[in-house]
């Protein structure tokens, strides 16, 4: 049965309570309902208790593209969530954005000039010394953190569950190989960095996802009968990417032993983990670009138009969550653009819904850097064939 986070009066996350208990806080004036980013319902109470609290563990299954969220208790799940990363977006910008800074450089430099007396930017540092992340796995790990955050002031979380990637490919065949111990992946870059910022706001446990010994993140996934989509991961469901982070944050309730008989060597998870039906969503960051001060193409007259940035010469910044109507129609969505008299608004996936008349726009809520789009109703886990 689904779980709905509670605040103490001073703001601290206790257990979940079940709803037929939060109604009744609400309607005895015992609780109010407090608003988050993740648009998770929750409530805080409006009187003093005891803060006792239970294990309450996190998973997270990172990715290049797409990552997995999940939060487990032993007796619940709690919440799940599938997170759309700005990977490819970022990329891509900062290839425009490459090509448009050597243009400028271009139309700077006179090349009737000699070499020696031609306007070149002198070297001020050497960029290839850097510790920094790319900025596209920056913006991945940023989002994968923010979830984080926001789901601590919900649930009292106790550990964080992070699966380690490491890729191997075999050199000569270009397959993946288990025992080549070559290869790379984009999502390897920026662990380390990664569970820094994490041991900040938990205990981190790491997990091996290559481990084949019969305690890795695929053996207990199959042991608590949970099934994972791998032909389209692009699919904004549980079965492609949450699923894991739900089997991740399982580890705190359940552990593999080993044991030996004669020279054969045997093992099975103990322990006591209950899976059940929970709030399920998807997450992105709303793709808006910078504000640009010269465009890839110049318009005629000298003059630049506007391109970019997030305000709106309507009173709306990009991001906002609207409701707007349009030929006896009402749609919700994000505000995404602006002309002279209208507003653009854009859907989950930001593909532009319409322009509405900016009269005829209401704001519901201010952009707060995030898309958060929950399911209606409890979203059932996965389960293989045949498990109960």
């Amino acid at each position: 049965m689904l779980r709905v986070p509670v605040l103490s009066k001073s703001g601290k996350p206790l257990m979940p309570s079940l709803p037929s208990r939060a109604r009744r806080w609400l309607k005895e004036g015992k609780a109010k309902i407090v608003h988050n980013d993740l648009e998770c319902f929750a409530i805080q109470l409006t009187f003093e208790t005891e803060e006792n609290t239970q294990p309450i563990a996190v998973g997270i299954d990172p990715g290049k593209h797409y990552s997995g969220v999940g939060v487990q208790s032993s007796h619940a799940t709690l919440w799940w969530t599938h997170l759309v990363l700005p990977f490819k977006t970022i990329k891509e910008r900062m290839e425009l954005r490459r090509v448009m800074r050597r243009a400028r450089r271009g139309r700077r430099i006179n090349r009737k000039l000699s070499y020696s007396e031609r306007c070149h930017r002198q070297e001020r540092f050497e960029n290839r010394k850097q510790a920094k992340l790319p900025p596209s796995i920056r913006a991945n790990k940023q989002l994968e953190l923010r979830v984080v955050k926001e789901l601590l002031k919900l649930f009292p979380v106790s550990a964080i569950h992070y699966e380690l990637v490491m890729a191997d490919v075999d050199i000569t065949s270009g397959r993946k190989s288990a025992r080549s111990g070559i290869g790379f992946s984009p999502v390897m870059v920026g662990q380390r960095q990664m569970l820094k910022r994490l041991s900040e706001l938990a205990l981190v446990i790491t997990h091996q996802g290559w481990q084949r010994d019969g305690n890795g993140t695929t053996q207990l996934r199959q042991w608590l009968g949970l099934a994972k989509d791998k032909k389209n991961k692009a699919n904004q469901t549980p079965e492609t990417h949450a699923v894991d982070g739900v089997t991740l944050a399982a580890f705190e309730f359940v552990q593999w032993r080993e044991w030996h008989s004669g020279n054969v060597k045997h093992g099975s998870w103990k322990g006591d983990v209950q899976i059940i039906p929970a709030p399920f969503a998807v997450i992105r960051r709303p793709p808006i670009s910078r504000r640009q001060l010269h465009l890839c193409v110049p318009s005629q007259g000298g003059k630049r138009r506007k391109y970019g940035g997030t305000v709106t010469r309507h009173g709306f910044r990009k991001g906002d969550k609207v409701l707007a109507k349009k030929a006896g129609k009402t749609c919700i969505g994000w505000c995404s653009g602006d002309t002279k008299t209208q507003i653009s608004v854009s859907d989950k996936n930001w593909k532009r819904l319409g322009q509405f008349s900016a009269k005829k726009v209401q704001l519901l809520q201010r952009s707060t850097g995030l898309i958060v789009v929950p399911s209606t109703g409890l979203s059932n886990l996965p389960l293989l064939k045949g498990s109960i």
